[in-house]
């Protein structure tokens, strides 16, 4: 039988004093918890109790031993109540990972809304255009921007779908004459994102009217970090695709400029990845929940702004 199980059978039987209470406290059998108590006996080859048909008495051992047991099953029951707990409220640490341009921008407004709602629980945020491993790295959520994710044991949720636009500084579009049409983008500076579903070498984009796949050519500047493109574009390196999320605030205020307005990207879907479907833990299933209304929100009301039908396909 399992060793926690007849440490409290014999916890019982001490504090009960009688093999029968104890057997009528858990409805079973005198038998069944006799056994429990020589089982355990067995296992620690020492006697724990001087049984008589008038008495039952604890032994010194069975004194000593009864006491650690009883400190060993309180901390076991309240192990088991603080894991029940976790299923129910949310608290103790989150770890989260985020691509860096929506870590910045979206995620982190997020976690910082998260921590004002449940001040019991830690968040450890995570910037990486790298896809990490849940379990290796040890974390909880991974956001991540992608077409389609590759087969994998994660739980993902979508929380949101993102678009680029194309953006240049008032400075550059002074010096250069916008573009009328895609095929206009061959005789400008072309500023170009790499990001692992970015590829650099070409340009997919869409419009109500169009799909056009641009492939920028010549002596260009190239970035990995959607910041650092932003940077480079109100520098007026040139012409190049800024998510929505990255570009707002510059086009609204008029330190950038979108270029072909009718014409964005395919959307890229916004996911939440977690390791297991079972047991969650509330702070997980809590974040997923504020992530979905805070970023994909968020994401939604931008692409309404931006003018982008949000059903072009992904």
């Amino acid at each position: 039988m399992d060793k926690f199980y007849n440490m409290s059978v014999f916890a019982r039987v001490v504090e009960m004093g009688s093999f029968t209470a104890v057997a009528n406290h858990l409805d079973s059998t005198v038998g069944n918890v006799s056994r429990a108590v020589s089982a355990l006996e067995d296992a620690l080859d020492t006697r724990l109790l001087q049984r008589s048909t008038r008495r039952l008495l604890v032994t010194d051992a069975g004194r000593r031993f009864y006491e650690r047991c009883a400190t060993i099953l309180a901390d076991l029951e309240q192990a088991e109540a603080e894991a029940r707990d976790a299923l129910l409220e949310p608290r103790g640490a989150l770890r989260v990972h985020s691509v860096p341009g929506l870590g910045r921008q979206l995620v982190t407004r997020t976690v910082l809304d998260f921590r004002r709602q449940y001040p019991q629980v830690a968040v450890d945020l995570l910037l990486s255009q790298r896809m990490p491993n849940l379990l290796e790295d040890q974390l909880d959520v991974s956001v991540v921007i992608a077409r389609t994710l590759p087969d994998s044991a994660y739980v993902s949720q979508k929380i949101g779908s993102s678009h680029c636009v194309l953006a240049a500084s008032p400075a550059y579009l002074e010096r250069h004459p916008p573009p009328a049409i895609p095929e206009d983008l061959a005789d400008h500076a072309c500023v170009l994102l790499a990001t692992v579903d970015y590829p650099s070498d070409e340009w997919q984009l869409a419009s109500t009217a169009a799909h056009v796949t641009f492939r920028p050519l010549g002596p260009n500047f190239c970035v990995n970090d959607m910041e650092a493109m932003n940077l480079a574009l109100r520098e007026g390196a040139g012409i190049g695709l800024l998510a929505g999320f990255s570009a707002i605030e510059d086009l609204r205020n008029g330190t950038l400029v979108r270029v072909l307005p009718d014409y964005h990207t395919h959307s890229r879907n916004v996911f939440a990845l977690y390791s297991s479907r079972q047991f969650v833990d509330a702070k997980i299933k809590r974040f997923v929940d504020a992530l979905r209304n805070h970023v994909g929100g968020e994401l939604g009301a931008l692409a309404r702004e931006l003018n982008i039908e949000t059903t072009d396909a992904a």
